[in-house]
């Protein structure tokens, strides 16, 4: 055999070969066997994000007005007395507030203050000493002078007693009286209600100006002015509620909740 027919034989096998491998790779592309790359451009076989991935909106998409396929969750906080309150704020019954026809505050909740732990002093002194910083007092009970960080605005309040001047420093009931009564307060005892009005838990000593922007309000229309201590605030307002069997408006529960997820 010539050299010239033994490359020409050499040559055909060749191209045989080749045009073999071809048709056999189209062959498994087309029955799937061969799947495209999974990490080009950093997908799945299915065209979504990798495991893990964040998908973000590019310009486009937001100028278009596309979103993606799920919205992100807002993540609670993992406060330990937020989690708690949470979890009683999920117990309260929710319901409209009852009529405020007949609330008489010292009727039915006593007079202010009472001395209801018994201790010798009258609510209103056992919160200013306990409250206020370099306290003097007059006899074992009555506070004189003292200063008070407001917590519901972080403002520093000189008190001192007096006809004009005690106003400046006053005591909050976290759950208002009046809140109280058209939530629930009308089915409690009298002992249960005046119990209510001086648990230390629903008082704090405040800046005047706040308590009297405040009045009456629930969660779902005061919140204090410092909004780091609006997570304090909203816990006891629950807990108060949750011990003397309250329940809660449609709109304050709510507001509550909004407050407790970012504590």
């Amino acid at each position: 055999m010539t050299s010239r027919r033994r490359r020409s034989r050499i040559t055909l096998t060749s191209v045989l070969v080749v045009l073999a491998l071809a048709v056999g790779g189209y062959a498994l592309d087309a029955s799937g066997v061969l799947g495209p790359d999974a990490d080009a451009a950093g997908t799945t076989a299915a065209g979504g994000p990798t495991a893990g991935e964040t998908t973000t909106i590019g310009p486009q998409q937001a100028s278009s007005g596309a979103t993606p396929a799920s919205s992100p969750t807002v993540s609670r906080g993992t406060d330990a007395d937020a989690v708690r309150a949470r979890t009683q704020l999920a117990d309260l019954p929710v319901k409209g507030k009852a009529a405020g026809t007949g609330y008489d505050r010292t009727g039915d909740f006593g007079s202010a203050w009472l001395d209801v732990d018994r201790n010798g002093c009258d609510t209103r002194n056992d919160v200013l000493a306990r409250d206020l910083a370099d306290i003097t007092r007059e006899g074992r009970c009555k506070v004189l002078t003292g200063t008070l960080v407001s917590p519901y605005t972080g403002a520093t309040v000189d008190f001192v007693r007096g006809n004009t001047t005690s106003t400046l420093v006053q005591i909050d009931h976290v759950v208002a009286l009046e809140n109280a009564w058209r939530t629930g307060a009308q089915q409690l005892t009298e002992a249960e209600r005046q119990a209510l009005a001086n648990d230390p838990a629903n008082l704090f000593a405040v800046d005047g100006r706040s308590n009297s922007q405040k009045g009456s309000g629930d969660a779902a229309t005061w919140l204090p002015a410092n909004r780091a201590f609006r997570c304090t605030y909203i816990e006891h307002q629950v807990t108060v509620k949750a011990k003397y069997r309250l329940w809660v408006a449609p709109a304050e529960r709510d507001a509550m909740v909004r407050v407790l997820d970012a504590c």
